[in-house]
């Protein structure tokens, strides 16, 4: 027995001053309850997804949802962690509890607020998601692993800057018409190509524009049983979902083919019973732009080295055989790490009840989410669909 999306809700992403982890857990908790048509006292557990790791003095997350309303008291409340991956682990908690039959509805909030930290802590909290051991001394932080990666794919593959701008381009695009994207503006092909004042390199060969964003934000959403979920006004089914951990060391893993991101798309599509061509759309994990690149080849979509030919020849566009991130993803959205898994679930339902608006691909039936934690070390992949 699978579990079902029933309700969801999603704040305003962005630097989002007056706002800390107490309020946006409430907000997003209150809406997302409203929005499955039931009450606190139906949900029979909660699960928050909070990376935090210093960038909130309150590191003790789980019972503020009770905040939102007094009628959660008493729920059990528990907070889930794992890198980038965050959100998507809080989910799968959630789902395994109803899978168990240990609960029929389960609220999971993800959520994180990062704009308050200054710059040089931000660097250093991320990489904590990292090997200390082997990365603790690379320059530019996260974006620095990310920068070896791409270093090392572009010894053995070729220069694909062409590639990474375009999929900067195509997300800033795509992030104009999500009303929640922290940056809401197209900045063009040859402003993503080139470096500049406002677009410098970050850590060689990334730029500025090949790089998340500092962000707060939360998401939450609403599981509930098939049963419950079939009394429900909309539903979103997990048709599959995957689970794939990865050695933490990239010294113990070839850095230019992501293979535990492979094993997790393998494993959905194979339970799902599908091939990627079958998906009408993904939202995948652009914390950097050569991120995406490797995760088009990491679920099938092209050959090991060749995932360049799916953004040049337009297969990822929203209008494309596979449109990837038409949200605008981590890239124009934002990343707030606990809150990013959820919300990629949240705009992929969205999706498959035809109410994603101007993100909306047309005669979406089947969506693909990627969420990943670390430099793929954390691998989660969902495919749903729309229970009716």
């Amino acid at each position: 027995m699978t579990g079902c999306i029933v309700g969801w809700a999603h704040s305003k992403f962005g630097r989002l001053e007056g706002e800390d982890i107490e309020s946006l857990i409430c907000g997003v908790a209150s809406d997302a309850v409203a929005d499955a048509g039931v009450e606190p006292e139906d949900v029979d557990a909660i699960y928050v997804g909070l990376f935090n790791n210093g960038f909130s003095a309150q590191d003790f997350p789980s019972s503020l949802v009770f905040q939102a309303d007094e009628r959660f008291r008493f729920k059990p409340a528990t907070r889930v962690e794992n890198a980038c991956a965050t959100g998507s682990a809080a989910i799968h908690q959630g789902l395994n509890l109803i899978e168990a039959k240990r609960a029929r509805v389960v609220l999971v909030v993800g959520v994180e607020k990062m704009t308050a930290t200054p710059g040089p802590e931000v660097g250093d909290i991320l990489l904590g998601a990292s090997y200390r051991k082997e990365d603790g001394e690379i320059e530019g932080g996260f974006a620095g692993v990310f920068a070896t990666i791409a270093q090392r794919y572009f010894q053995k593959h070729g220069d694909q800057g062409d590639a990474l701008a375009r999929i900067a381009a195509k997300n800033h695009r795509n992030g104009c018409a999500n009303p929640w994207a922290q940056i809401r503006k197209d900045l063009g092909y040859e402003f993503c190509r080139e470096v500049s004042e406002k677009n410098p390199i970050v850590a060689s060969p990334l730029k500025r524009t090949d790089c998340s964003l500092v962000t707060d934000g939360a998401a939450a959403v609403v599981l509930a049983d098939m049963e419950t979920a079939l009394a429900r006004d909309k539903a979103v089914v997990f048709r599959a979902r995957s689970q794939v951990n990865e050695f933490l060391p990239m010294s113990r893993r070839d850095m230019t083919f992501l293979d535990g991101c492979a094993r997790a798309w393998s494993q959905a599509l194979d339970e799902a019973k599908l091939s990627v061509g079958d998906l009408s759309l993904v939202e995948t994990h652009d914390c950097f732009t050569m991120a995406e690149l490797m995760e088009y080849e990491a679920m099938g979509l092209t050959k090991p080295g060749e995932g360049a030919r799916a953004v040049l020849e337009g297969w990822t566009e929203k209008d494309g055989r596979l449109p990837v991130n038409p949200s605008g993803g981590l890239k124009a959205k934002g990343h707030p790490i606990g809150a990013t898994g959820v919300s990629m679930h949240v705009v992929a339902s969205m999706q498959l009840r035809g109410e994603a608006g101007g993100m909306q691909v047309d005669g979406a039936r089947l969506a693909g989410t990627f969420n990943m934690g670390g430099a793929a070390v954390a691998n989660y992949v969902s495919i749903l669909e729309p229970l009716r």
